[in-house]
């Protein structure tokens, strides 16, 4: 067994920030994995799914430095994944393809797009970041109090709490 493979994904993180590449190759074991699945939830392209993922590790590469050690790293790694994955169905062409390469596109990813362009995603964007998290964690991936309240690291009455203030504040902006 590696020294790294005993180490927390905070240690990870911060030796990741120091150019540590055996720290992210254990990283991407712990991670890659749950993402993977997670995202093919919302997306029926494996190919997307692939490039989010890999996308993803770049930028736990890049941005790992930034990381502010609060919360837990996969609910941030989970946050940068999730965008990865707009990003690549942004840049799908809008060009109709062939019928052999076209790719159905599922409700899920339509209703991503959706909340990210839409009004909905604009009053989720005034949201602060723990209510945005939160509704994200809840709502969006479909996580159990429980459950989201492990993977933001707070209690599960904070969960619970933060949850009817940020339904109270999305009634009143999509009103």
């Amino acid at each position: 067994m590696n020294e790294h493979e005993t180490w927390t994904d905070a240690r990870l993180v911060d030796a990741v920030a120091d150019q540590d590449r055996r720290a992210l190759e254990v990283l991407y074991a712990r991670h890659a994995p749950w993402l993977v699945i997670r995202l093919t939830r919302r997306c029926a392209d494996p190919a997307l799914v692939d490039e989010a993922v890999q996308d993803t590790f770049v930028a736990v590469w890049r941005a790992a430095g930034k990381w502010k050690g609060q919360g837990e790293v996969a609910a941030w790694i989970w946050g940068i994944g999730i965008r990865r994955l707009l990003d690549q169905l942004r840049r799908r062409p809008a060009v109709p393809l062939p019928a052999y390469e076209q790719v159905m596109v599922s409700a899920e990813e339509q209703v991503l797009l959706g909340i990210e362009y839409g009004e909905l995603g604009q009053a989720m964007n005034r949201l602060s970041p723990e209510l945005r998290a939160v509704v994200q964690a809840t709502v969006l991936d479909g996580l159990t109090t429980r459950e989201a309240g492990r993977l933001l690291g707070i209690p599960a009455g904070t969960v619970k709490t933060r949850m009817m203030r940020a339904r109270t504040m999305l009634r009143e902006e999509l009103a």
